[in-house]
């Protein structure tokens, strides 16, 4: 696969996972605050790194992840059809902070505004 289509391809899924992950009802993700962060793909399409943050923190990401993989074969099957996949890839979920990070950043930005004033 280009290295174009592989690009193409892990951002239709990050956006396909998103959408997917609201419509799931397991309260590990519906109680948080969950984005998919960026997908890396395989260059063969086989394989795909969800990176998926919250806003709460680290451990919930790390719950959203344990609830992510548990339905990952609907996740899969699900992807596969709306992206007209002949063979859809095997998703693996990773916990990412950058959600807690960027959160940090701006209230240190917020301080250094009241600071000036």
């Amino acid at each position: 696969m280009a290295g174009y289509k592989a690009a193409r391809l892990s951002e239709d899924v990050r956006r396909e996972l998103s959408l997917l992950v609201r419509d799931l009802k397991d309260p590990r993700i519906k109680n948080n605050m969950i984005s998919i962060v960026r997908v890396e793909m395989a260059n063969d399409g086989s394989f795909a790194k969800a990176y998926v943050s919250a806003m709460e923190g680290m451990t919930a990401a790390k719950l959203a992840v344990k609830a992510l993989s548990g339905a990952g074969g609907r996740l899969r099957r699900d992807i596969a059809n709306k992206l007209h996949l002949r063979k859809a890839p095997e998703l693996r979920f990773l916990p990412d902070d950058s959600m807690e990070y960027s959160a940090k950043l701006g209230e240190m930005l917020e301080d250094l505004r009241r600071d000036e004033e």
